[in-house]
């Protein structure tokens, strides 16, 4: 990537998800007896509609197919250039909307990922919006809809799939539908105003959270200010500083336990690629609790703190949970120097709050946010 770029012309991606649903309408329109058109249009999670060029296509009945090439705009990854591919058949005129995937998708083959064992790994939001998608075309017929990634085999081994359970392709991903630049210079350009804005609205308590995910439970489960929550990324340190700085005297680390609990470890860049202890952090302080040899292997099996965390839980581990958000509050304390006063909720995927502090909880009853912990 270039580094001479003007940094306000970053240009934002979109995700697999966003391919995949767009090659999904795409082909749906062709199955319909429409022309391939140039363009397909279909909604994101936010409400907002995003736009995408398409590649190709084929048209016949009872079945069509198109694609879309993966864009990550100014921060493209691995999987830039993929060709997403949608067949879309007619089964019935009344029916559900079947999704799964074929060449290039992979399988879930181990549990503590969001998919079930078995099922092909297209995750929750990308399968809402390939149904959402399909149904502007098809409001109320039962159509199979299979994507495919023809190179996803190949590029999945360069990836944390293997690793993770996930094999024979790649992961159909994306929680907004949007790449959005994070490169660290990106970083500064589009992230730090989101936290002038909070200043300039008068919070001296704001929200840090990774992504979109934790952005939605503070907004929507905790009632926080929208201007108040501020998705930081994997830049936690960086943040943490630039709040300081601003003169934010409270700051809430609120999200998903697989990045949050490497602040627990000391680690305040949260990039699998600079840090990826999430394990080794959990296994140690569950060895400190004293849980026998027998279950720290048998948490070692699962993939991900996901699958590890639910498991926790199920063995009635909650004070250890709750310990690890504490930590991850003390290390980002020490961070600032005490410049910053910081609690710490931790949640899993489907955004339930597992694990939380004292301080975290002392500060939502004082802003008058709204405590919520139940499912």
């Amino acid at each position: 990537m270039a580094r001479d770029k003007d940094r306000h012309t970053w240009r934002e991606g979109y995700t697999t998800g966003s391919c995949a649903a767009g090659a999904a309408k795409a082909a749906c329109q062709l199955l319909k007896g429409n022309s391939l058109a140039e363009q397909a249009e279909i909604p994101l999670p936010n409400s907002a509609r995003l736009m995408m060029p398409i590649h190709s296509g084929e048209s016949g009945y009872p079945q069509a197919w198109a694609s879309i090439l993966k864009d990550g705009g100014d921060d493209a990854d691995i999987t830039h250039g993929l060709e997403i591919r949608a067949m879309a058949r007619f089964i019935s005129h009344q029916g559900e909307v079947h999704i799964r995937g074929g060449k290039g998708v992979g399988t879930v083959t181990k549990k503590g990922l969001a998919i079930s064992v078995g099922e092909s790994a297209i995750n929750p939001v990308p399968r809402r919006m390939i149904r959402e998608a399909v149904r502007e075309v098809f409001p109320a017929e039962e159509i199979e809809i299979i994507i495919e990634v023809p190179a996803g085999e190949d590029t999945a081994l360069r990836t944390l799939n293997p690793r993770l359970g996930v094999m024979g392709g790649i992961s159909i991903l994306g929680t907004s539908g949007i790449v959005r630049p994070m490169s660290e210079e990106a970083f500064k350009t589009s992230i730090l105003p989101e936290l002038d804005q909070a200043v300039a609205y008068g919070h001296k308590t704001i929200v840090l959270t990774p992504g979109h995910y934790g952005y939605r439970v503070a907004t929507e489960r905790f009632k926080v200010p929208p201007e108040a929550v501020i998705q930081m990324s994997n830049f936690v340190g960086y943040m943490l500083e630039e709040a300081a700085y601003r003169g934010i005297e409270q700051v809430i680390l609120l999200g998903h336990i697989g990045k949050l609990i490497k602040v627990s470890g000391g680690i305040f860049h949260t990039h699998n690629r600079v840090a990826d202890a999430r394990m080794e952090v959990l296994l140690a302080h569950a060895a400190l609790a004293g849980l026998s040899i027998d279950t720290l292997k048998h948490l070692a099996e699962f993939p991900t703190t996901e699958g590890a965390t639910a498991e926790l839980l199920l063995l009635g581990e909650q004070e250890l949970l709750h310990h690890l958000a504490h930590l991850a509050s003390e290390r980002a304390q020490a961070f600032t120097f005490g410049r910053l006063s910081i609690g710490t909720i931790m949640t899993l995927l489907d955004g339930k709050p597992i694990s939380w502090d004292i301080q975290a909880f002392k500060i939502v009853e004082e802003q008058g946010w709204t405590w919520s912990i139940e499912s």
